[in-house]
């Protein structure tokens, strides 16, 4: 069955259009939570529900509450809370549901819904096909009868239940004294949080992006526009800068240079910190065929593997969870660490690198320098019609660009899960070769990008 509301990130789109509205999320609310009580009365059944800072999530929550409730389910409102804090408290507070109401890195005029189970992980495409076929149902049928209608609490500890969480996953004496740290929370979810965490354990924190409008969330800030960040670090000569994105699931550092150090240098400093104190499964890491090649041979010459899956932090972590494998993630800063949390967190991403730094009591710019990445372009190409990758011209092209790289690169080709975008990216050790294959299939896709194959 093809889904008609989830993508390969929950539900996502233009903020009151078709399907971010209230009655689209009236019905999700009303469809998952009939689904999740699964015919069982004999207890109260729970739905987490958090929200990043769009003026929509207003909205949302409240159709989504009104949904929840109407089948029976009572409903804990987290209010603004980074995206791994929903995943955390739903297992917390054994709840059968979590919902983060969040676009992540998009703009404040899109939104989306996203579900965990109640182990704090994504919903799987079965479960979601489950849920969209009851959206598509006689509403009436899943109305409670009036005694059994749910509640509504707001969780007034969230906050301080996230903070102390995020501390825990330090060792109990390390402490951030002496370190200057610029925190950009893009505005978003981790505005309170993560600096108030950091402050805790002891560091000078100075904050950017901290003031949301519910328009202004990613807005030439966090880790999609870390120039502010760049500028803050180096006018107050910090010893590191951290932005998150609009959910805080993911994470980019900036070292004391103005040096931006993405999430696979990050995966390199925590697995090799993990696998010196022993703490490290599976004999590696989980990265997705983005990572750079370049991650790939420094984690060889450790004696450590890298497992490469499909695009998607929801790919890395099956893998993770099929394999034992304790450390994922994705180069765009979506890191998971299975040890504490079940999804991409930033600011304990964060926190593990600084552990690291505290040790090493080196300076970021030298902690987070693992290896020297190859050259790698990703370029893409928009069509309108058709599937340029079935034409007999391009697959030729690909074939041979790939014949052209070698063992010396990687080439990447994939359509967008959102756009009529195809994605050509390629790396390897001559800048050049690299260049010139990208533009070669580029050319190629443009060239038969209306034609139907």
């Amino acid at each position: 069955m093809s889904r008609k509301f989830f993508g390969t990130d929950g539900i996502r789109g233009r903020a009151n259009r078709h399907p971010m509205t209230s009655e689209v999320a009236l019905k999700v609310g009303m469809a998952a939570g009939k689904i999740f009580q699964n015919g069982n009365h004999a207890h109260r059944h729970r739905v987490v529900i958090g929200k990043d800072t769009r003026l929509s999530g207003y909205m949302l929550e409240a159709a989504l509450m009104s949904g929840f409730t109407s089948v029976g389910m009572d409903v804990f409102l987290l209010g603004p809370m980074p995206t791994p804090a929903v995943a955390m408290l739903t297992r917390s507070l054994r709840a059968d549901l979590g919902v983060m109401i969040s676009a992540s890195h998009n703009r404040y005029d899109d939104n989306g819904i996203k579900l965990f189970d109640s182990h704090g992980y994504k919903l799987s495409d079965e479960m979601e096909v489950q849920i969209e076929t009851l959206i598509g149902s006689d509403s009436a049928g899943m109305l409670t009868e009036p005694h059994n209608i749910g509640r509504a609490t707001r969780v007034e500890s969230a906050q301080e239940r996230y903070i102390e969480f995020a501390k825990r996953t330090l060792p109990r004496d390390l402490r951030l004294d002496g370190l200057r740290i610029v925190i950009d929370c893009a505005n978003g979810a981790g505005y309170k949080v993560a600096p108030e965490a950091l402050w805790e354990l002891g560091a000078e924190v100075v904050k950017i992006g901290i003031e949301p409008d519910g328009s202004n969330i990613n807005e030439s800030c966090g880790s999609t526009s870390p120039e502010s960040l760049i500028e803050k670090v180096l006018e107050v000569r910090a010893d590191i800068g951290i932005a998150l994105d609009g959910d805080a699931d993911r994470v980019v550092i900036v070292d004391e240079t103005g040096h931006i150090v993405d999430g696979d240098q990050l995966m390199a400093v925590i697995a090799e910190s993990w696998q010196r104190q022993e703490k490290l499964t599976a004999g590696g890491i989980v990265a997705t065929v983005m990572s750079n090649l370049g991650l790939e041979r420094y984690l060889e010459g450790q004696g450590l593997s890298l497992v490469r899956t499909p695009v998607g932090d929801r790919y890395v972590v099956e893998h993770m969870r099929k394999h034992g494998f304790n450390v994922g993630g994705e180069q765009s800063g979506h890191i998971v660490l299975s040890d504490f949390i079940t999804t991409g967190d930033g600011l304990v991403s964060a926190l593990q690198i600084l552990a690291v730094v505290v040790a090493e009591n080196k300076p970021v710019s030298e902690v987070c320098k693992r290896f020297e990445p190859l050259p790698q372009i990703l370029k893409n190409v928009r069509y309108s019609s058709g599937k340029p990758l079935d034409n007999k011209k391009v697959r030729q092209a690909i074939k041979d660009a790939k014949g052209q790289l070698g063992t010396a690169g990687r080439l990447v080709i994939r359509p967008s899960g959102t756009e009529s975008l195809i994605r050509v990216m390629a790396e390897g050790d001559d800048e050049k070769l690299v260049a010139q294959v990208v533009s070669e299939v580029c050319d190629a896709v443009r060239s038969v990008a209306e034609v139907t194959v």
